[in-house]
């Protein structure tokens, strides 16, 4: 996770979170739900500029419920998704090093790693690389944009 999301995870955050939620087009976020409770969280946002083919993919989820294949159920159907919704060839997504649950479920939804960021991300206090992961839509033409063959 991002320092930018709080731990630990208040009401209060949760309040903020949805108020600018609703309010921060065009980006894609939704709850993880299990039995009626909100047990975490994913998003898909598109990149500016040079970038504007590709957007970020993010989820997390309440410890309890890891293990369980939630994480790439979810991953599995924001992906169709997020390629209907949002004029990109590309998601993608940048995973902590210590974080190899979460490169499994990239990896059981297609994704590929393409890259190994040394040294690029601190998190508590701790230098560590990133994991690139990509998937690029099967479709070779989305609205105007081609993905380079190859």
């Amino acid at each position: 996770m991002r320092d930018a999301f709080p731990h630990p995870y208040t009401r209060r955050d949760a309040e903020r979170f949805i108020a600018m939620a609703t309010h921060t087009p065009p980006a894609l976020m939704l709850a993880v739900e299990v039995g009626g409770e909100a047990v975490g969280g994913i998003g898909v946002h598109p990149l500016l500029d040079v970038y504007r083919g590709t957007a970020e993919i993010g989820y997390w989820l309440s410890e309890e419920y890891w293990g369980r294949g939630i994480a790439t159920d979810a991953v599995r159907a924001v992906v169709p998704l997020a390629f209907d919704i949002f004029p990109v060839v590309r998601l993608q997504a940048g995973i902590f090093e210590n974080n190899p649950a979460s490169m499994r479920v990239l990896e059981k939804c297609g994704f590929c790693r393409e890259a190994v960021h040394r040294s690029a991300v601190t998190k508590g206090g701790v230098v560590m690389d990133e994991y690139l992961y990509a998937l690029l839509t099967s479709a070779p033409v989305r609205r105007g944009l081609r993905p380079r063959s190859g």
